[in-house]
């Protein structure tokens, strides 16, 4: 039995690169990718109490790997050919009590 691996996703960013001539801060879209993450489908009872919660649909679980950095809030995410959006608040272990290579989760709705 091999190990288990993830895949590659395309996590979108937005940064400020600079300020127009008002003094309103201009954003850029950077496209990061984000190696070894898990996709499940969200269960049954994620669906229907994220739905109840915050009327959004879960489609699917990203499972991301330890040592991540990124922020995860209400960003956009590209895998499977499609654009997704990731709604919550990502949900953290402690690093050291956890034996595989994830410790945060977050959920993705179908964005376009």
């Amino acid at each position: 039995m091999g190990r288990i691996k993830g895949i590659t996703i395309t996590l979108i960013e937005t940064v400020e690169k600079g300020r127009d001539d008002f003094g309103h801060p201009i954003f850029e879209e950077v496209e990061t990718l984000v190696d070894n993450v898990l996709i499940s489908p969200s269960s049954t009872e994620d669906i229907t109490s994220q739905m109840n919660l915050t009327g959004r649909k879960a489609e699917y679980t990203l499972a991301l790997p330890k040592g991540d950095l990124h922020d995860w809030e209400d960003k956009e995410v590209l895998f499977f050919g499609k654009k997704w959006k990731t709604f919550g608040i990502p949900l953290e272990g402690i690093e050291e009590m956890l034996p595989l290579a994830w410790n945060k989760k977050v959920m993705v709705e179908r964005y376009e």
